[in-house]
């Protein structure tokens, strides 16, 4: 019975860890991600837990990071800010009027600067997607 309940308990520890670090760390880096995913995963299932959710936290914070190419021709590139009442979040899309720009070699980011930050953009949804600091 004490390995049955040992068994769930562990399995029920990794399952939390695998699926709260993609909810958790959008805007993360592989090692805030893995940093907050060991996190989340020791609460939820102890050392266990620590040790996979760190794994998948810093998978889900690499994925999430544009590439470093992208993220230097942005804070190379200089473009006049453009004021919003709106916070800019990752996640939510930038209002209509405000203008993005390409980045060389990839369609899948464009950028713009709102309120004095650097924001790289998806160019489908308009939506940002990394707020570079």
């Amino acid at each position: 019975m004490r390995k049955t309940l040992l068994i769930s308990s562990v399995i029920a520890g990794l399952a939390v860890p695998v699926l709260a670090p993609a909810a958790a760390f959008a805007q993360a880096s592989t090692a805030t991600g893995a940093v907050g995913g060991a996190a989340v995963g020791a609460v939820v299932g102890g050392p266990v837990g620590a040790v996979v959710g760190g794994a998948v936290g810093a998978t889900v914070g690499a994925a999430a990071e544009p590439p470093q190419e992208v993220r230097t021709y942005v804070m190379k590139e200089r473009r006049p800010s453009v004021r919003v009442q709106q916070e800019v979040v990752v996640g939510q899309p930038l209002p209509e009027g405000v203008a993005i720009y390409d980045i060389p070699q990839t369609k899948d980011y464009e950028y713009t600067v709102v309120n004095d930050r650097r924001v790289i953009v998806d160019p489908r949804t308009r939506k940002v997607v990394y707020i570079v600091e």
